[in-house]
């Protein structure tokens, strides 16, 4: 599963790396170092952190989320796989996005839970892109 950095973690939140820092200082969100005593927060739990804060807020003041050219990136918060379709999940933000898409489209990108990605909507079509 990957892991990112405070300022990674930041940007898929919708938030600065000074307010994702004080949640990590407060315990809200959990980090462990790395061989070098960075700062990272694991992919998983950063997926689960990403869809409470969605639903429950931060009672914090913080800029808007906004797409650019309708690209929301976030993290995949869940991947459903059936025989021939499958459903992906991003939590871009305060945005969850869910796709449609076939199985091998989801194997062949390796989605997973935890990963960084880039859901591009155009009309009522969603595509993901890897980071």
């Amino acid at each position: 599963m990957p892991s990112y950095s405070i300022g990674q973690a930041a940007r898929l939140l919708g938030v600065s790396p000074d307010t994702a820092r004080r949640w990590a200082d407060g315990g809200r969100l959990s980090t462990h170092r790395d061989e070098n005593g960075r700062r990272l927060v694991d992919g998983g739990a950063l997926a689960a952190f990403s869809v409470e804060l969605a639903q429950g807020g931060t009672g914090e003041e913080e800029e808007p989320y906004t797409s650019a050219r309708n690209a929301f990136p976030g993290i995949v918060t869940a991947v459903k796989l059936g025989d021939v379709a499958a459903q992906v999940e991003i939590q871009a933000g305060p945005h969850r996005l869910v796709s449609l898409l076939t199985r091998e489209a989801v194997e062949e990108l390796g989605l997973e839970v935890g990963m960084q990605a880039t859901a591009r909507v155009k009309s009522t079509n969603v595509h993901i892109d890897l980071v």
